[in-house]
């Protein structure tokens, strides 16, 4: 089975969140980024709790091609302290997984 990561980062719009997504897909760093609007965060920030509409991107890629990723996005994102998690993909479709491996390099 290919290795891949779901890699969850919140921007502050969806014109944000697609330039850099479609970025992190031509530089082959993911194979598919999903742009989920309307989402809500509630959060402690310098001190004051905020509560802001953002934008969620779920980025698909693999271990290999996850530190370029994750620079492309620091220099990209908006945010001082973008929010940007990892998730190991357990178990998935053997076929989807080969794909999202074969479109990182």
């Amino acid at each position: 089975m290919s290795e891949v990561l779901v890699v969850m980062c919140t921007f502050p719009d969806e014109a944000t969140a697609r330039q850099i997504g479609a970025a992190l897909v031509e530089k082959q760093v993911a194979a598919c980024v999903n742009v989920v609007p309307g989402l809500r965060s509630i959060y402690r920030w310098e001190g004051k709790v905020c509560d802001e509409a953002e934008v969620l991107v779920v980025i698909k890629t693999t271990p290999a091609a996850y530190l370029a990723l994750e620079a492309t996005l620091m220099e990209a994102h908006p945010y001082d302290t973008p929010e940007i998690i990892s998730l190991p993909v357990v178990r998935g479709a053997e076929a989807y997984l080969r794909w999202v491996a074969a479109e990182c390099r």
